[in-house]
């Protein structure tokens, strides 16, 4: 191995071990791009929020997103499931008003029947049932999920196996048909997502392992050999992502 060969394995692992915390990629700015849906999440998000007398979001993250839905009315919660991101969760959404519930899987919902009039959740697993259950008479479900095929491309490049290739559009529009709530929108996207160097998709496998499962910085390093190779001869390292927007109601 040439000591150019090792200089890049050496950037390549510090950048797998960078710093990664709440749902926050600044640390990739201008290194990852990606295309967007046609639909506008956030706005619609901040539209139902500003109309809601009882909120919850789902799967919060770190809390950057639906911090910047504020304000709030008196009645707002999120939960989260992976505790590194709580505190982070808790020191951004306290001060706007928000209760921060720590859970043990996104699809524990610790809630009254009926205690909200809007549940939003964007990426974060979640029980329709459950979703029916506290949502009020005519509230709304607002959900932006990952296709289980997200990103097949990269996964073949590691010769993975991605585990959620169940949740399909039609699995999540059947799911949310058969809890009881009226979808009042659906609609599926295919968009791509561009890495400009290996260091970028390093980190990126590491803050979101489950898009190429089993990977490990040393044994898997010829993996981002190959890819780098790829750049090198002026190929782009761009894959496919999957997106689903479903808004539904519980029927009065």
């Amino acid at each position: 191995m040439t000591d150019a060969v090792k200089d890049l394995h050496s950037q390549w692992k510090e950048e797998y071990k960078a710093p990664f915390s709440g749902w926050d990629f600044s640390h990739l700015k201008d290194r990852l791009f990606d295309e967007s849906p046609p639909w506008d999440y956030i706005e619609m998000a901040r539209q139902l929020v500003q109309k809601s007398e009882a909120v919850l979001d789902i799967g919060t993250g770190g809390g950057e997103l639906f911090a910047s839905l504020a304000p709030f009315s008196k009645h707002a919660v999120a939960t989260e499931s992976w505790e590194p991101n709580i505190p982070v969760a808790r020191k951004k959404l306290e001060p706007t008003g928000v209760k921060v519930v720590g859970v043990k899987s996104e699809d524990d919902t610790p809630f009254k029947d009926g205690e909200f009039d809007t549940v939003l959740n964007r990426h974060a697993d979640f029980k329709p049932a459950e979703i029916y259950r506290i949502l009020r008479p005519g509230g709304t479900f607002l959900t932006q999920q990952v296709g289980g095929n997200n990103l097949w491309d990269l996964a073949e490049e590691f010769d993975a196996t991605l585990p959620y290739k169940k949740l399909t559009f039609d699995y999540w529009q059947r799911e949310i048909q058969d809890a009881g709530l009226v979808l009042k929108q659906a609609e599926e996207w295919q968009g791509k997502m561009e890495f400009m160097d290996i260091g970028a998709l390093a980190y990126f496998i590491k803050a979101v392992p489950w898009q190429v499962p089993g990977f490990d910085i040393d044994k898997d390093i010829h993996y981002l050999e190959k890819l780098h190779h790829k750049l090198e001869n002026g190929e782009k390292l761009a894959y496919t992502q999957i997106r689903f927007l479903f808004q539904a109601e519980k029927p009065r």
